[in-house]
């Protein structure tokens, strides 16, 4: 990343688009607190170290961290039990609030890759964090699988928590899109104002 400078309010969505290598990814790692910035600062929730707002963070990452030989509700129960002392949703009412039937008995490995991008979400959602950080969340699903994340992180926004995110389509983040950020070469390309419909 290269000379960003950019503030984040309370209850927006913030898209950031670019093509590959542009430093999408990085930028949410370092939000996140998983990478440091190499010049700069980055202030997260008044701190300048993310990773004491790490609690209040959801971090969910291109690659899906799930077991696929588990049901949706082992690997969020195990998910869970990694943090014994943080406060967390029961795995039933996270996967109720991405639309999944916690009863659904099936290995992870059967379901669609939908109802598995919904799991991870839930997965994040867990803590009930105020900043949600998700890396390419519509990555090959359907089109009513998109409208469906769309719906659900519409509501989200609403209870007054930041989603940034990052998706090589526009077209999806679009209706809940308040700012898009356009990255190039690590650099900030545009910085525009978006046109929420949801």
């Amino acid at each position: 990343m290269r000379q960003v400078t950019v503030d984040l309010e309370p209850g927006r969505c913030y898209v950031l688009i670019g093509e590959n290598g542009a430093g999408k990814s990085t930028l949410l790692r370092i939000l996140a607190g998983l990478l440091r910035p190499s010049f700069g600062t980055v202030k997260v929730f008044g701190s300048l170290e993310p990773q004491d707002a790490r609690a209040r963070i959801g971090y969910m990452s291109h690659a899906p961290m799930i077991y696929d030989e588990l049901t949706a509700v082992e690997n969020l129960r195990y998910f869970g039990s990694l943090y014994p002392d943080r406060p967390n949703l029961s795995p039933e009412a996270a996967l109720r609030q991405v639309g999944l039937d916690p009863e659904l008995a099936r290995p992870l490995g059967q379901y669609s890759q939908g109802m598995r991008q919904r799991t991870s979400l839930a997965r994040v959602l867990l803590p009930v964090p105020e900043l949600l950080l998700l890396d390419e969340p519509f990555s090959n699903m359907d089109v009513e699988s998109v409208s469906q994340m769309v719906e659900m992180l519409a509501t989200f926004r609403q209870s007054n928590r930041t989603i940034v995110l990052t998706t090589h389509q526009r077209e999806h983040a679009a209706p809940i899109a308040d700012w898009v950020l356009a990255l190039k070469a690590g650099r900030v390309a545009s910085f525009e104002p978006g046109s929420p419909t949801l």
